[in-house]
């Protein structure tokens, strides 16, 4: 345990360079005690870091010197192959850069995990889009991730779904989210951070001016309060209905004990609910509201009266399209 924290130690200290005591007991999740006595253990065995006194001190490597040593575990060699998305970074202009880094890595792994690896690149695929929607068309997205990584302020031409449908927005980039297949961009403009669809973006034209992300920020906080939020936005009312026992099984909702289960269901609206509900056939009857329990019997009574209720209807309509 203690050889794995040393090698952590070590390796922060080469890609941050200067560390408080402090610093690295946060980092290591152990006393500044501790920090102490593994400090002193690099230093015998050869490391060449040196201690600054005072209030910007801290630890530090001496300038130049780096160590061989990835510390890589196979568990932590098998993340780092699965974190590696080729698809994403060609979408993001950087395929040709992750191919060279994990042929780099790859080459420094000891044999034995370089076949882990090998064995994770055969076994494992991300395949992000979902069946029914093909990838989206994103010729923007290189532009945008330029923008977000030079923090330049961008002004979007943009269509969104409400009128007027196509808008020009200044915003400040902060960050690119994929999510299911498709690119959203986090942006901070005249009304406040929101969400754009990068492949709804028609335009847009890089400007001089540069920006600085609110400290404290935190994209992967600010995305993750945005999912756990999106339910209550979408669903705006509800539905009371009466599910047999395979439409509480189909729509996970904990069935009675014998008959018929009443339940109240969030909807995100009438147009919404009528479609879903009539996936279930005669496994619901919608009790509240009355404008989707009216929509369904009128799309029922439509569908009643195209299909008929049997041979007889059939032969009546067929003698009315005859004209006898």
């Amino acid at each position: 345990m203690r050889a794995s924290r040393l090698v952590t130690l070590l390796l922060l200290l080469q890609n941050r360079g200067r560390m408080t005591a402090r610093q690295l007991a946060e980092e290591l999740e152990v006393s500044v005690r501790t920090v102490y006595r593994d400090v002193e253990a690099l230093g015998a065995a050869g490391i060449p870091l040196y201690g600054e006194a005072g209030h910007a001190g801290g630890y530090r490597l001496v300038d130049g010197y780096r160590t061989r040593l990835t510390g890589l575990t196979a568990e932590e060699a098998q993340a780092a192959f699965l974190a590696a998305l080729p698809g994403t970074a060609a979408d993001l202009g950087l395929g040709g850069a992750l191919a060279t880094a994990r042929l780099k890595l790859r080459a420094a792994l000891p044999a034995e995990l370089r076949a882990h690896a090998d064995r994770i690149e055969e076994r494992f695929l991300l395949d992000a889009p979902g069946w029914y929607a093909g990838a989206d068309d994103t010729p923007h997205l290189a532009a945008v991730a330029d923008a977000v990584w030079a923090r330049r302020t961008v002004l979007l031409h943009y269509r969104r779904w409400r009128a007027p449908e196509e808008i020009s927005r200044q915003v400040r980039p902060y960050g690119l989210v994929l999510k299911a297949g498709r690119w959203y961009l986090v942006a901070d403009g005249p009304s406040g951070l929101r969400t754009y669809r990068v492949d709804q973006i028609l335009g847009l034209t890089l400007r001089d001016e540069e920006f600085t992300v609110p400290e404290g920020f935190s994209l992967a906080a600010w995305w993750a309060a945005q999912v756990a939020g999106f339910p209550a936005r979408l669903h705006t009312g509800t539905a009371l209905v009466r599910l047999t026992p395979e439409g509480a099984r189909r729509l996970g909702v904990p069935p009675a004990p014998t008959g018929w289960t009443e339940a109240r269901l969030p909807i995100e609206s009438v147009d919404h609910a009528h479609d879903e509900f009539l996936r279930l056939g005669t496994d619901i009857e919608v009790l509240e509201p009355p404008a989707l329990r009216e929509r369904l019997a009128a799309t029922v009574h439509a569908l009643a009266s195209r299909y008929g209720r049997g041979p007889e209807a059939r032969g009546e309509r067929a003698r009315r399209g005859a004209g006898v």
